[in-house]
Protein backbone atom coordinates (compact mmCIF):
# COMPACT_ATOMS: atom_id res chain seq x y z
CA UNK A 1 0.00 0.00 0.00
CA UNK A 2 1.16 3.00 -1.06
CA UNK A 3 0.00 6.12 0.83
CA UNK A 4 0.35 9.26 -0.89
CA UNK A 5 -1.52 11.15 1.84
CA UNK A 6 -3.19 11.07 5.29
CA UNK A 7 -6.78 13.16 4.48
CA UNK A 8 -8.40 12.70 7.98
CA UNK A 9 -6.75 12.10 11.16
CA UNK A 10 -8.37 10.97 14.37
CA UNK A 11 -9.46 14.12 15.87
CA UNK A 12 -10.63 15.05 12.33
CA UNK A 13 -12.74 11.89 12.00
CA UNK A 14 -14.77 12.40 15.35
CA UNK A 15 -15.23 16.32 14.19
CA UNK A 16 -17.19 14.88 11.26
CA UNK A 17 -18.93 12.22 13.14
CA UNK A 18 -20.25 15.38 15.72
CA UNK A 19 -21.30 17.00 12.25
CA UNK A 20 -22.68 14.19 10.87
CA UNK A 21 -24.85 13.88 14.12
CA UNK A 22 -25.76 17.52 14.28
CA UNK A 23 -27.05 17.80 10.51
CA UNK A 24 -29.09 14.37 10.83
CA UNK A 25 -30.77 16.02 13.64
CA UNK A 26 -31.20 19.19 11.89
CA UNK A 27 -32.68 17.61 8.70
CA UNK A 28 -34.88 15.39 11.09
CA UNK A 29 -35.98 17.50 13.34
CA UNK A 30 -38.98 14.93 14.47
CA UNK A 31 -36.78 12.23 14.99
CA UNK A 32 -39.57 10.05 16.40
CA UNK A 33 -39.27 7.77 13.32
CA UNK A 34 -35.52 7.88 12.26
CA UNK A 35 -33.33 5.02 12.30
CA UNK A 36 -29.96 4.19 12.04
CA UNK A 37 -28.36 1.81 9.14
CA UNK A 38 -24.63 0.70 8.84
CA UNK A 39 -23.32 -0.77 5.87
CA UNK A 40 -20.32 -3.80 7.12
CA UNK A 41 -17.84 -3.40 7.88
CA UNK A 42 -16.79 0.03 8.26
CA UNK A 43 -20.23 1.90 8.11
CA UNK A 44 -21.44 -0.38 11.35
CA UNK A 45 -18.87 1.55 12.88
CA UNK A 46 -19.66 5.04 11.60
CA UNK A 47 -22.86 3.83 12.49
CA UNK A 48 -22.40 3.14 16.03
CA UNK A 49 -20.41 5.83 16.81
CA UNK A 50 -23.44 8.49 15.03
CA UNK A 51 -26.29 6.78 17.47
CA UNK A 52 -23.61 7.27 20.57
CA UNK A 53 -23.04 11.37 19.24
CA UNK A 54 -26.76 11.68 18.87
CA UNK A 55 -27.52 10.04 22.26
CA UNK A 56 -25.15 12.38 23.59
CA UNK A 57 -26.80 15.29 22.17
CA UNK A 58 -30.12 14.47 22.49
CA UNK A 59 -30.48 11.90 24.65
CA UNK A 60 -32.66 9.82 22.73
CA UNK A 61 -31.75 6.08 22.03
CA UNK A 62 -32.44 5.52 17.93
CA UNK A 63 -32.74 2.16 16.34
CA UNK A 64 -29.31 1.02 15.07
CA UNK A 65 -29.07 -1.67 12.43
CA UNK A 66 -26.66 -3.50 10.27
CA UNK A 67 -26.61 -4.18 6.59
CA UNK A 68 -24.45 -7.30 4.39
CA UNK A 69 -25.47 -6.11 1.09
CA UNK A 70 -23.05 -8.53 -0.60
CA UNK A 71 -25.49 -11.25 -2.28
CA UNK A 72 -27.30 -7.92 -3.57
CA UNK A 73 -24.59 -6.59 -4.97
CA UNK A 74 -24.28 -6.82 -9.52
CA UNK A 75 -21.19 -7.79 -9.61
CA UNK A 76 -21.28 -10.70 -6.94
CA UNK A 77 -20.63 -13.46 -9.16
CA UNK A 78 -18.21 -11.77 -11.33
CA UNK A 79 -16.17 -9.62 -9.49
CA UNK A 80 -16.19 -11.29 -5.91
CA UNK A 81 -13.84 -14.33 -5.69
CA UNK A 82 -14.78 -16.03 -2.61
CA UNK A 83 -17.46 -13.35 -0.86
CA UNK A 84 -17.42 -12.96 3.15
CA UNK A 85 -21.30 -12.96 3.34
CA UNK A 86 -22.18 -11.35 7.58
CA UNK A 87 -24.97 -11.27 8.63
CA UNK A 88 -27.48 -8.23 7.84
CA UNK A 89 -28.95 -7.30 11.88
CA UNK A 90 -32.49 -4.74 11.19
CA UNK A 91 -34.37 -5.88 14.29
CA UNK A 92 -37.08 -3.11 13.96
CA UNK A 93 -39.94 -2.62 11.34
CA UNK A 94 -39.09 -0.08 8.78
CA UNK A 95 -41.82 0.69 7.18
CA UNK A 96 -42.81 4.80 7.37
CA UNK A 97 -39.41 5.14 8.65
CA UNK A 98 -36.98 7.38 8.11
CA UNK A 99 -33.59 5.90 7.66
CA UNK A 100 -29.95 7.15 6.97
CA UNK A 101 -28.01 4.53 5.13
CA UNK A 102 -24.06 4.74 6.65
CA UNK A 103 -21.02 3.80 4.60
CA UNK A 104 -17.32 4.82 4.53
CA UNK A 105 -16.96 5.48 1.06
CA UNK A 106 -18.78 5.97 -2.08
CA UNK A 107 -17.87 5.61 -5.20
CA UNK A 108 -19.81 3.87 -8.10
CA UNK A 109 -22.76 4.03 -6.25
CA UNK A 110 -23.24 0.32 -6.56
CA UNK A 111 -22.36 -0.76 -2.97
CA UNK A 112 -25.69 1.50 -2.78
CA UNK A 113 -27.58 0.14 -5.10
CA UNK A 114 -27.42 -2.64 -3.53
CA UNK A 115 -28.51 -1.44 0.11
CA UNK A 116 -31.53 0.08 -1.70
CA UNK A 117 -32.52 -3.28 -2.94
CA UNK A 118 -31.71 -4.55 0.63
CA UNK A 119 -33.66 -2.37 2.50
CA UNK A 120 -36.64 -2.47 -0.18
CA UNK A 121 -36.84 -6.53 0.34
CA UNK A 122 -37.32 -5.77 4.26
CA UNK A 123 -40.00 -3.17 3.89
CA UNK A 124 -41.13 -0.03 2.53
CA UNK A 125 -39.64 3.02 4.06
CA UNK A 126 -40.66 6.83 3.94
CA UNK A 127 -37.58 8.35 3.21
CA UNK A 128 -33.66 7.27 3.08
CA UNK A 129 -30.58 9.75 3.52
CA UNK A 130 -27.30 8.51 2.40
CA UNK A 131 -24.67 9.40 5.14
CA UNK A 132 -20.84 9.31 3.37
CA UNK A 133 -17.89 9.47 4.99
CA UNK A 134 -15.80 10.28 2.21
CA UNK A 135 -17.11 10.83 -1.47
CA UNK A 136 -14.07 9.76 -4.00
CA UNK A 137 -16.77 10.81 -7.14
CA UNK A 138 -16.90 8.36 -10.08
CA UNK A 139 -20.15 7.45 -9.97
CA UNK A 140 -21.22 5.08 -12.48
CA UNK A 141 -24.67 5.51 -11.17
CA UNK A 142 -26.66 8.21 -10.26
CA UNK A 143 -26.32 8.40 -6.41
CA UNK A 144 -25.58 11.43 -4.40
CA UNK A 145 -25.08 11.12 -0.35
CA UNK A 146 -27.20 13.86 1.22
CA UNK A 147 -24.82 13.95 3.96
CA UNK A 148 -20.43 13.59 3.02
CA UNK A 149 -17.74 14.11 5.55
CA UNK A 150 -15.26 14.98 2.85
CA UNK A 151 -15.11 15.04 -0.57
CA UNK A 152 -12.08 13.87 -2.32
CA UNK A 153 -11.50 13.59 -6.28
CA UNK A 154 -9.42 10.48 -6.84
CA UNK A 155 -7.96 9.43 -10.25
CA UNK A 156 -8.53 5.73 -11.41
CA UNK A 157 -5.34 5.03 -10.11
CA UNK A 158 -5.75 5.99 -6.37
CA UNK A 159 -7.94 4.44 -3.36
CA UNK A 160 -9.47 5.60 -0.26
CA UNK A 161 -8.60 3.80 2.29
CA UNK A 162 -10.63 4.09 5.51
CA UNK A 163 -9.19 2.60 8.99
CA UNK A 164 -11.22 2.28 12.31
CA UNK A 165 -10.07 1.67 15.58
CA UNK A 166 -11.98 -1.29 16.00
CA UNK A 167 -11.14 -3.18 13.69
CA UNK A 168 -7.78 -1.17 12.25
CA UNK A 169 -6.14 0.03 15.08
CA UNK A 170 -6.13 3.89 14.24
CA UNK A 171 -9.05 5.66 13.13
CA UNK A 172 -7.99 7.68 9.51
CA UNK A 173 -8.28 8.30 5.92
CA UNK A 174 -5.42 7.30 3.33
CA UNK A 175 -5.27 8.36 -0.31
CA UNK A 176 -3.34 5.16 -2.01
CA UNK A 177 -1.81 5.06 -5.09
CA UNK A 178 -2.85 1.55 -6.57
CA UNK A 179 -1.10 2.29 -9.78
CA UNK A 180 1.07 -0.94 -9.00
CA UNK A 181 -1.48 -3.54 -8.91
Amino acid sequence: MDIKAKIIDEIGMQRIITRFAHEILEKNKESKDLVLMGMRTRGEFLANRIHAQIRAIEGIELPLGVMDVTLYRDDFRTRLKQPQVSVTNVTFDINDKDIILIDDVLYTGRTVRSALDAIMDLGRPNTIQLCILVDRGHRELPIKADYVGKNIPTSINEEIKVKMSEIDGEDAVYLVDTSDK
